[in-house]
């Protein structure tokens, strides 16, 4: 009977420190690592990943984390440096590159990191203007995360990227925004209208100087333009004349025009020039005695 209940009680001592053996064992996945508080001291490095033993309750063990974080930052009021209010929100990416500082350094480094970007978002974007806020995204967004990795990095905390996601603006000065660009587009509008004149009238002035020496040229091109309208079986044709045509008989009616002011004014220049047969002439002779003449002499 006292081997039976030896073989018991053996058997129970052997159960024991295998029962306990199977408690204490761990394991961590690959993006995980154990910080081993033993007796209420770090063990310098961390464990894992893979199968580790903690044996309780001498050792004490905390996961941390290795994979990237994504943060949403919640909405801020924020005034620009040209006293324009918005509202900002932000998206924030960080990850533990070192586990023992993470744990050591700072009670809870996901809320600490977090509010360290909130601050940050908040006085950064208030020492910077609208425009710059709107147009130069890349260089806002690369400061802040310059800004926030150097708070978090003591903490073992590496932040990679930080991205502001929306800029609220005002409705006034949505629609002063909305008037702006309305008129620099028709600003474009009109200077790409005006180039395009003043290259088209440069070449026409071009297309002038290679004519002019050679006047059938300007022909053969009003008879193509004619052949191009009439292609388009139009029921009305407008003919221009040119005015050259028209020089011969123009310069014709000008000299038959000159030939008869001629002739009307040689008639009454002989009128002008005949004596009347019945006014006797008279001859004053100075320092003689005065004579007069008629048809019958003396």
């Amino acid at each position: 009977m006292w081997m039976v209940y030896t073989g018991i009680g053996l058997g129970i001592a052997l159960a024991l420190p295998a029962l306990y053996l199977l408690t204490c064992i761990r394991v961590l996945n690959e993006y995980e690592r154990g910080v081993i508080f033993r007796l209420g001291r770090a063990i310098p490095k961390p464990k894992g990943p893979g199968l580790i033993m903690v044996f309780g309750p001498v050792d004490r063990m905390m996961r941390v984390d290795l994979r990237t974080i994504t943060k949403v930052i919640e909405p801020q009021d924020i005034i620009t440096k040209d006293n324009v209010s918005v509202r900002v929100n932000a998206v924030l990416y960080f990850r533990v590159t070192d586990p023992m500082r993470s744990v050591l350094e700072v009670a809870d480094f996901l809320f600490a990191t977090s509010q360290v970007a909130l601050t940050t978002l908040r006085s950064t974007l208030g020492q910077a203007e609208l425009d710059d806020l709107l147009t130069e995204r890349d260089k806002v967004n690369r400061r802040l995360q310059e800004i926030i990795d150097g708070h978090t990095e003591p903490w073992g905390v590496k932040v990679s990227v930080v991205e502001v996601k929306d800029v609220d603006l005002p409705e006034p000065m949505k629609r002063s925004m909305a008037h702006q660009a309305e008129a620099e587009r028709d600003r474009r509008a009109k200077v790409i209208n005006a180039e395009g004149e003043f290259q088209a009238a440069d070449k026409l002035r071009q297309a002038a100087q290679i004519m002019t020496p050679y006047p059938m040229a300007m022909q053969m091109r009003y008879l193509q333009t004619l052949t191009e309208v009439a292609s388009e079986r139009n029921s009305t044709i407008i003919f221009p004349l040119p005015i050259e045509l028209l020089g011969p008989f123009l310069k014709h009616g000008q000299d038959g025009a000159s030939a008869a002011a001629l002739t009307n004014r040689q008639p009454e220049d002989a009128s002008l020039g005949a004596k009347n047969p019945a006014q006797p002439e008279k001859t004053i002779g100075v320092g003689a005695t005065p004579t007069t003449v008629d048809g019958n002499g003396l």
